[in-house]
């Protein structure tokens, strides 16, 4: 779990840093003019936070799972986690705030 929390702390902060923008689904395949039109700084910021928060919450997981001697815990919550990260993710990432309306209506 300390391994996936450390791949993500790289995921996270080569998106936003490294400007690995070709991690973000959809984004490297769309033309010069319709990348524009999104606040990519935006965007990877929310990748960063996400990425950074599944990795603290993993770390967490590990250690409370350690503490009480209950490895189940660590099966079930990377899958809860994975499952609200990701979804938070895409809800949050698609939304209308990174979208730049260049037309000005």
């Amino acid at each position: 779990m300390i391994q996936i929390a450390i791949l993500f702390i790289i995921i996270g902060a080569g998106v936003k840093y490294g400007k690995a923008y070709f991690l973000i689904a959809g984004y490297n395949t769309l033309p010069k003019e319709a990348k524009a039109n999104y606040d990519i700084e935006g965007i990877a910021t929310v990748f960063r936070n996400v990425f950074f928060g599944m990795a603290i919450a993993f770390i967490i997981v590990y250690f409370v799972s350690e503490w009480l001697n209950l490895p189940d815990i660590e099966n079930v919550s990377f899958f809860a986690i994975i499952l609200f990260g990701v979804g938070y993710l895409i809800f949050k990432s698609n939304s209308k705030r990174y979208k730049i309306n260049r037309r000005g209506d």
